[in-house]
Parts: C-alpha cells; structure tokens; sequence
C-alpha cells in the first residue's frame, strides 16, 4: 500500500512540530489499515516481539507483558493489546513510516500499533518525544491537555499516569485522522468502538543516554589514554583543596574526546543507527556470493531493505545497525541510505568494483538487504 499524507510539511513544522497538538482530519483518505486485529494479536504470540496487555476494571489497571498464549480470558470491554516494532515484523505496515521521511531519519524510532475494545486504553499520560497517532479502523476519542507540570503517579508499576487535566483537543477520532501529540503534552485516548490505532514515534534521546553512549565508545576503542600531568605543581597552603585550574585541565581532558570530530561523528553513526528492538534478520541460505549478486542486479532483480533497519548518514558516512559501511563509494553507500529498494541503476559503478560487491555481499548476507522474491 502507498500511504500518501495529506500534509503541508512547512506549515505544520512551522505552526505545531515541537509546539503545539492537532488532529489532521484526513490526513490519510481512504484510510486502509495495514494488519487485521488478528495478525497483531498473532505478533503479540511471538517470543522476539515486544508486546503488553492493558486491561482496567473499575480503576483497577493491570499490565501483563508478551508473550502470550491465549486471548479467552478477555472481556469485550476495557482492555488494549499494544505491540512495539511493527514496522519490523510485518512488511505492509512498514509502509506507514515512510509517508513521515519528510522527518530525518535519525530521528525517527519505530510504528507501534494497538488494538483496543470500548473503554480500552493506557490511561491519561505524557510522552517525551513525539508522536503521530494514526486512527485506523474504528474510533477512538482523545484528549489533550496544555504543557504545563503534573503530578504523575504509577496506578500499576509498569503504567506512568498523570493526574486529571483540562483538554485543549477533545475529539472522536475516525479512519484516517491523525493526532500530532508534542513531547511533554498530557494526552488519554479510550476505543469507542473496536479500534485499531498506529503510532509513530520519535527518537529523542537525553544527555545521560548520550553520555553513556559516548563513554562505552572510548572504552571499547581504547581512547582517552592520556593520563594528568602536572609538571608545574606549585605548593599550596590547604593540601585537601583541588584548585580551579586543576578543575579546567581535568575537564579539559574530558572535553578532549568529545571535541574530536571524526570520533564524534564516527560515535553518533554506531549510535543512532542501532535499533531500540529485535530485528527479523534471516540471513540467506546459502550465503549469497559477490558474482551472483551482479548478475542478479544487472538482469533487473532489486533489493529490498529490512523492515526497520536503520541506515543513517552522519557527515558523509553510513552507518547500518550501528556498524559504518566501508567503502569508496559514496553515491552509492547514499543510495542504500536513502532509498528502500536499490536497483543496479543506484548504484552505478560501484558494481563494477570487486571491493564494493564484497562489502555489499556482507550486508545482504548478514540479512540487511534481501532480493525481492
């Protein structure tokens, strides 16, 4: 299916990203919804799949996480099943990320999809990133509420709710419509109906995350090796006092790591290409060799990239599941990027390189990029 959003990306970046809720009524016509109900609760069935159960009953909320065996236990009304990483797992519903690549792909983190019964839903909430939630078949209403501090409280330990709130938006929500919903904005939707809803969600990381991940390079690389030296050490009268230029040269040599630009670059690549969730690599068998992969692309075949999988450029360089590609080939390394499906025609001359094939071999052979069949 070809999703084509009804959007006008400069207005609404200039008027709502990161500002402001709002619901594009319509925002996908003829809205077809991607996976049945059935096929979402089959994911749910699945060990690598991230999957919860949210059920209420009179204020009483429980959450039970997958894999589950079995539905019967449920009732017809005040439950949700929500499934992480679809866009991983289920090839049509992937296909509802692409019409939001006017966004950088960086930024962009995974399609998860829930299925509610009437009353079903997670309780009001905040995020800290933001969302486009897809109505797809039934319907569902949302409230959201203005930015503003609220107390929150955990109803279950694995909910987060926040206190009640005012609603700036309080609308049904029908096929097709979609709520923009910014980071750090109280929002609670409950199905009205039998309802299907997709979200996608993006990455914002913060500085612990950032920070972590860039101490975990330097120790897996071997960097930052250089000790304190002091060969101008000067008595001083308190021997317990750790002096403000000693403080400077200290943080210096942290700062030293971070203000190496190729690290940083070559660090942010690994990072922001690797995927929060489970993968469904199935690398080929047999492995494919770099003489049939030409012949297989000059007589018109295509590759198709793995649902989900993150091939980022940072500063010229692309990065594939957190791993760099190594080649001379830039155009072409862009064009894996870029593109979902690659035909010899992308990649230009660098099929003629033996090199190129050898590198391009691994990362279908590692399950990244398959033949379409």
């Amino acid at each position: 299916m070809d999703y084509q959003l009804d959007l006008d990306w400069n207005d609404f970046l200039q008027r709502y990203w990161q500002k402001r809720p709002v619901i594009l009524k319509r925002g996908f016509k003829n809205f077809v919804d991607p996976i049945s109900p059935d096929e979402l609760a089959g994911l749910a069935m699945e060990n690598e799949v991230d999957s919860r159960l949210v059920s209420q009953q009179d204020g009483r909320w429980q959450v039970a996480h997958g894999p589950f065996e079995s539905y019967d236990h449920l009732g017809e009304n005040n439950w949700s099943i929500l499934v992480q990483a679809v866009d991983h797992w289920h090839v049509p519903s992937s296909a509802l990320m692409r019409p939001f690549r006017k966004l950088p792909d960086w930024r962009t983190d995974d399609l998860m999809i829930s299925f509610s019964v009437p009353g079903g839903g997670v309780g009001p909430h905040l995020d800290q990133y933001d969302v486009f939630i897809i109505q797809g078949t039934g319907r569902r209403r949302w409230r959201v509420g203005e930015k503003h501090p609220l107390r929150q409280h955990s109803p279950h330990p694995d909910l987060l709710q926040v206190e009640p709130f005012d609603a700036i938006i309080d609308e049904e929500m029908e096929p097709g419509d979609i709520l923009y919903i910014p980071p750090g904005f109280p929002h609670e939707g409950y199905a009205l109906e039998n309802s299907l809803n997709y979200s996608v969600g993006f990455r914002a990381p913060n500085s612990r995350e950032l920070i972590s991940g860039f101490a975990d390079f330097v120790l897996a690389n071997e960097l930052g090796s250089e000790r304190y030296s002091d060969p101008d050490l000067a008595l001083r009268e308190n021997p317990s006092e750790v002096q403000s230029a000693e403080l400077e040269k200290l943080r210096g040599m942290m700062m030293s790591q971070l203000q190496n630009q190729d690290n940083f670059n070559l660090w942010f690549g690994e990072f922001v290409s690797q995927s929060r969730h489970e993968l469904d690599i199935a690398p080929p068998e047999p492995p494919y060799q770099a003489g049939e992969i030409y012949e297989l692309l000059q007589s018109g075949e295509s590759l198709e990239r793995l649902g989900g999988l993150r091939v980022i450029n940072v500063a010229g360089s692309c990065y594939v599941n957190g791993e760099i590609i190594v080649t001379e080939h830039s155009a072409a390394a862009q064009a894996l990027a870029r593109e979902y499906v690659i035909n010899a025609a992308m990649l230009g001359e660098a099929l003629d390189d033996p090199s190129f094939l050898v590198t391009l071999a691994a990362l279908i052979n590692s399950g990244y990029w398959f033949f379409r069949d």
